[in-house]
């Protein structure tokens, strides 16, 4: 018998896992022989539902088979391993969608590939000995085989709280984290086989099951969303080093860290970020794969896979060395890990490329046009200053560049030449495509440019951004939309491209409304922030100490945690290289007036940002603030005195 069983039974196809001695543990040809044939019962009116089980008792699947992994890339033999991990990722991606009822029965440890082939489907079984985990992040990897996903769905916190620690689930747990469906004991798994095998129908599990048995994680519930809800991975190990002193919050505590020294920290921070970059409801598992797939992708050449591997099942010594201390991880080594792939990008489907114009090529336009060129899309670009962007052909005139386009995309530096350029530009697109404009402007302009589309028979979404520079560089981008429906999904995977993240605001206007009050705030509490370090310095209080009470207590902010205007202290931000701008103080003051702007069309008292629009002001115009950073207001205040 081969390591799968695969055949008809009644009205189900049957897929039986039969390597029970190596804990059914998923090779290559695995996976292949199981994509063949639900690819043909797709198909096949006779079979009704896919039943999915496994021979043994002590695992229904514990993961890949990484030993083959190890040996070709301990070679130099990446593809190998990258192959492998994208025609997973496409079978993955086929289970989660597949059009009839999927029937999984996971008995033991369920692991890494196994939560791949199980934990997708439509009808997902366990009982009181199922043990269930995503152990990657201790040899190296991400929680993948889009793990990832059902990790970003689960309660509160917990998500990150199992991708740092690797932690396990048993039954119980595991269905209230969101691996599994239903508990049943397996001594009736028999009897509900057969009888999904005579009638097709899997709605008789549901009554099967057991609502009795409860599990622990809902009593840790709130430790877990209080010490993992940081935004990185350096968050979270500074809340659990200032913990409560309860005594079994204490445990808690302690457990926690135990399990993240364990494990590479790099793969903790890249799974932590992937994490938050699908949690909303806009995520599926095509971009949860996809994510995954930049970093498995990169994993043995660039990451601590390889070296996990030696450590856990070649060398068993337990004393991995990892490229990065816990202390001591650079963000840019996550966002290197996480960087879009170009041309290797993850593809399920047979072509998804599109003609893109992209009006607009300055420091933000050009990497946001270079990272679509790079993943396959055939991009021209047109800049009236003569700018280019790696990848993009450039066209003469705006009218040129968007005229064969199924989309055009615009950066733009106002309202004004918003309204200019979607006058020239509209009545040269085709009928159909989708005008997208990125640029930060006023509410009103949006909601013109939107009507001049619309009337030319265009759709039209108005996607401003956050993240800045470096987000537009690495792909890390916030997109803020507003739009239908419809054009909003013609924008969508375009923006997971660019970006981490896209939030459908509402109608046209309503991204560009999410914009402005988003950095009215980070306007007034980089203000704010910057006071209360210099307020600090005069205190007599050191910067490090204030920051570590701070950023793990209430005054916890973007401003101070992910970019600290102090340099040297938190991760690396302008201010450590003399405050050269990754958001410029005239950007700043920009947003702030229209802020401002639209506070007063909508007759909107707003005090904190009125005074932070004419600090910025000052601080621009009149103080040489103009060319710096936005945190720069930090050396201003140190300066200055009460009166």
């Amino acid at each position: 018998m081969s390591d799968v069983f695969i055949r008809t039974e009644g009205h189900a196809g049957r897929i039986t896992l039969t390597r029970a001695k190596a804990l059914n543990a998923l090779s290559y040809d695995m996976c292949l022989a199981i994509e063949t044939a639900i690819d043909q019962w797709a198909k096949d009116e006779a079979v009704r539902l896919v039943i999915l089980d496994a021979e043994g008792d002590k695992a229904f699947c514990a993961g890949g088979d990484i030993a083959q992994l190890y040996q070709t890339g301990k070679a130099g033999d990446y593809a190998y391993g990258r192959n492998f991990w994208a025609d997973e990722y496409r079978l993955n991606a086929k289970l989660a969608e597949y059009p009839k009822p999927i029937v999984s029965f996971m008995q033991g440890f369920v692991m890494g590939g196994g939560v791949g082939l199980g934990c997708h489907v439509s009808h997902r079984i366990v009982d009181t000995n199922s043990v269930i985990s995503m152990p990657e992040t201790g040899i190296g990897l991400v929680p993948d085989v889009g793990g990832s996903l059902v990790l970003a769905r689960a309660p509160g916190r917990l998500g990150e709280y199992l991708a740092a620690t690797s932690l396990r689930l048993n039954g119980a747990d595991a269905v209230y984290a969101g691996f599994a469906d239903h508990l049943i004991p397996r001594d009736r798994w028999q009897d509900l086989m057969q009888a999904l095998i005579a009638t097709g129908d899997p709605a008789p599990l549901a009554a099967a099951a057991d609502t009795d048995t409860q599990g622990s994680y809902p009593q840790m519930q709130h430790w877990i969303d209080r010490y993992f809800g940081g935004e990185t991975l350096s968050d979270i190990v500074n809340s659990l080093n200032a913990p409560g002193d309860d005594t079994d919050e204490l445990a808690f505590v302690a457990s926690a860290l135990k399990a993240i020294r364990r494990n590479s920290p790099l793969s903790m921070a890249c799974a932590i970020e992937i994490i938050h970059r699908l949690r909303g409801p806009s995520a599926d598992i095509r971009r949860a794969l996809e994510l995954e797939y930049r970093f498995t992708y990169r994993a043995m050449q660039h990451g601590d896979f390889l070296e996990g591997v030696r450590a856990a099942i070649i060398d068993k010594d337990r004393n991995p060395q990892w490229k990065h201390g816990l202390d001591s991880l650079p963000a840019v080594a996550v966002s290197q890990m996480l960087l879009p792939l170009g041309k290797d990008t993850l593809t399920l489907e047979e072509d998804t490329t599109m003609q893109i114009a992209f009006i607009g090529l300055g420091n933000m336009g050009a990497p946001m046009a270079t990272n679509l060129a790079k993943a396959g899309h055939t991009v021209t670009g047109f800049d009236t200053a003569g700018t280019t962007a790696e990848g993009v052909t450039n066209a003469a005139t705006a009218e040129d560049a968007v005229k064969t386009a199924d989309v055009v995309i615009t950066m733009l530096p106002n309202g004004a030449i918003l309204r200019s350029v979607a006058a020239q530009v509209i009545p040269a697109m085709k009928p159909g495509a989708t005008l997208i404009d990125c640029s930060t402007v006023d509410v009103e302009s949006a909601r013109a440019a939107a009507e001049m589309a619309t009337a030319a028979g265009l759709q039209f979404v108005d996607g401003p951004v956050s993240g800045g520079t470096v987000g537009a560089i690495n792909g890390t981008l916030t997109f803020m939309a507003g739009g239908s429906d419809a054009a909003f999904a013609t924008a969508k995977p375009l923006f997971d491209i660019m970006g981490q993240k896209a939030v459908h605001c509402g109608e046209a206007g309503a991204g560009q409304a999410a914009k402005i009050c988003n950095n009215m705030i980070l306007g007034v509490t980089m203000i704010a922030t910057c006071e209360a370090f210099a307020l600090a310095d005069k205190l007599g209080l050191d910067r490090q100490k204030m920051f570590d009470v701070v950023s793990t207590s209430s005054g916890y902010s973007w401003s101070m945690n992910a970019y600290c205007p102090a340099p040297g202290i938190g991760p690396q931000s302008p201010a450590d290289n003399d405050y050269k701008p990754g958001f410029a103080a005239e950007l700043m003051l920009k947003d702030l007036r229209l802020s401002q702007q639209a506070a007063e069309a909508a007759d909107a008292d707003t005090p904190m940002g009125q005074a932070a629009a004419a600090l910025y002001e000052q601080f621009v115009e009149a103080e040489n603030g103009k060319g710096m950073d936005f945190s720069a207001m930090l050396p201003r205040f140190e300066k200055r005195g009460r009166g």
